[in-house]
């Protein structure tokens, strides 16, 4: 056995889930070093959607992925996924071979540790046979226990090394639990025994804690909100609101922001979730909870900051309010606080459907039991906002990087991870193109992912940003995305009403062993409310 296969074999052992990449010479061998070891591996069309299929599929399955790649070029066609995973502090470990020290003249060499560095990504390599299990051993714990992108260097003459007899490896425990100080715990108790209208907000670092936040907020009275990235945690609760930012309906945006405290479990409280600062009240204090302390006030000024991870603080918070015998009582929130249920003016017509239209439809149809992954452009509030997800394992939200074309990827990779849903992607037709290749992976997997297209032959977001300008760069002539997907292998449908849905229920009732690729071409919708909002600032 090499180093390459020996490192594969590692990885294996350590406990890391499925793997992705594509295969070329220098990650031949530590490939199959995975693949020997039991690991799963999914050979993608593009590093780009490998990146992006093995962020999704560490963030709802709860494993450290692996992306394997081939030095130089392949690190460099991944590096926007990796760039998003990286933001979003996803525990994967991307596994790229790299040229000798000695090929100072090769085509392929970069300096790889500074590429991961600016990414974001904890740049590690394998300096040797002697060292190589400590190497991939130290990568592993990075990535698993800090919730990092670690981008792990195997110089090819180093693979090519022979390997040391096999060591036992030890055993590496999850992100150990971070407790609060009792001084910051009765300062939280206190701001709750004072609060009237008190507002949880639930973000990235609070999705394994969605029952002691729960607690919590029965007996503090507090109403219950999700960033984005979060959304469906509170699912079906009476007292939940919904998503907090440019995606919250009228009546949750009115809820929040009549709050005089609101507190963010795991949640950065950015200009997304908080409007720019305009969903919340001029009056109201402001808290977080996060298990790193730079997190605390780096958005927006606080009156309280506390370290330590979610359940751990929420659980002692609880306590707390208990030995004081507090108990604070709340109002069940009456109807409206969903976008499905606001009223609006249906713009469906001339061959076209309203985009608000579509998606209340579709959320109708499509089974509850499904898991939402969503790309990024002007589209993207319709399906975040429409389709209800079953939990906070429902919604696959890759915006930390804010690009568009990563969707198909990430929805792939969740529908991996969580094969017992039904996977649907959201993206809109500028995302579909970029990503096309990756159809023919979800066609050869037989994955039976839903894809609604929103297609208005555009960049829509800069078709309503720059208003009268010259729209020719930005315009494209309609395709017939439903026969793209069909020349793939896909089953395909053209929709421009609500009657064409129909479509959708057949296949449904069908034996779903090829994807569904929806194009719906939809009406103009004057800039989305989201976008519009992020725009005026």
């Amino acid at each position: 056995m090499n180093v390459a296969e020996l490192v594969g074999r590692t990885l294996a052992e350590l406990g890391v889930g499925a793997a992705f990449g594509v295969v070329g010479s220098g990650n031949f061998v530590a490939t199959n070093g995975l693949r020997a070891g039991g690991v799963r591996f999914v050979a993608a069309r593009h590093e780009g959607g490998a990146a992006s299929m093995a962020d999704a599929y560490a963030r709802m399955s709860g494993q450290v992925s692996v992306l394997s790649l081939h030095q130089g070029v392949g690190l460099t066609n991944a590096l926007t996924g990796i760039t998003e995973a990286a933001k979003s502090r996803t525990p994967m470990i991307v596994l790229t071979a790299d040229t000798a020290a000695s090929s100072v003249l090769s085509n392929f060499r970069i300096d790889q540790d500074a590429l991961g560095t600016a990414v974001g990504a904890v740049p590690e390599r394998v300096h040797s046979a002697a060292t190589a299990v400590a190497d991939t051993v130290r990568a592993y714990r990075t990535a698993w226990q800090q919730r990092r992108t670690v981008l792990l260097s195997l110089p090819l003459d180093v693979q090519a090394q022979e390997a040391p007899e096999a060591v036992s490896l030890p055993e590496i425990a999850g992100p150990s639990p971070i407790r609060p100080d009792a001084e910051a715990v009765a300062k939280l108790a206190d701001l709750l025994a004072e609060a009237r209208r008190p507002v949880f907000i639930a973000g990235r670092g609070a999705r394994a804690s969605a029952a002691p936040l729960r607690g919590l907020a029965e007996i503090s009275g507090a109403l219950l909100a999700t960033s984005a990235v979060a959304h469906g945690l509170f699912h079906d609760d009476p007292f939940a609101v919904g998503i907090a930012g440019g995606f919250s309906s009228p009546r949750a945006a009115d809820l929040i922001g009549d709050a005089d405290l609101v507190i963010g479990w795991g949640c950065a409280l950015n200009m997304w979730t908080t409007r720019h600062g305009t969903l919340l009240g001029p009056d109201a204090r402001l808290v977080q909870v996060d298990v790193d302390q730079a997190a605390l006030g780096a958005h927006r000024p606080i009156d309280l900051g506390v370290v330590g991870d979610v359940t751990s603080t929420a659980a002692d918070v609880h306590a707390e309010l208990d030995r004081r015998g507090h108990s604070a009582g709340r109002q069940r929130i009456s109807a409206g606080t969903r976008w499905n249920d606001v009223p609006y003016n249906d713009l469906s017509g001339g061959g076209r459907i309203d985009p608000r239209t579509l998606s209340r439809r579709l959320d109708e149809i499509l089974p509850a039991e499904r898991v939402v992954s969503i790309d990024s452009g002007n589209f993207m509030g319709y399906p975040s906002a429409y389709l209800s997800v079953p939990d906070g394992n429902g919604f696959c939200f890759t915006q930390a990087f804010q690009c568009v074309g990563l969707g198909l990827g990430t929805a792939i990779g969740a529908a991996l991870a969580r094969p017992d849903r039904l996977p649907v992607l959201g993206v809109g037709d500028g995302g579909f193109h970029m990503a096309l290749s990756e159809l023919e992976t979800a066609v050869r997997l037989k994955i039976p992912l839903v894809v609604i297209v929103y297609n208005d032959a555009a960049y829509g977001a800069e078709i309503h940003h720059f208003g009268d300008a010259d729209m020719t760069t930005v315009r494209f002539p309609d395709t017939d995305i439903a026969a793209i997907g069909r020349g793939f292998g896909c089953d395909g449908v053209t929709v421009r009403s609500a009657e064409d849905l129909g479509a959708v229920t057949e296949w449904l009732g069908g034996p779903r062993d090829a994807p569904l690729v929806v194009d719906a071409k939809i009406a103009d919708d004057g800039g989305s409310w989201w976008l519009a909002e992020a725009f005026r600032h």
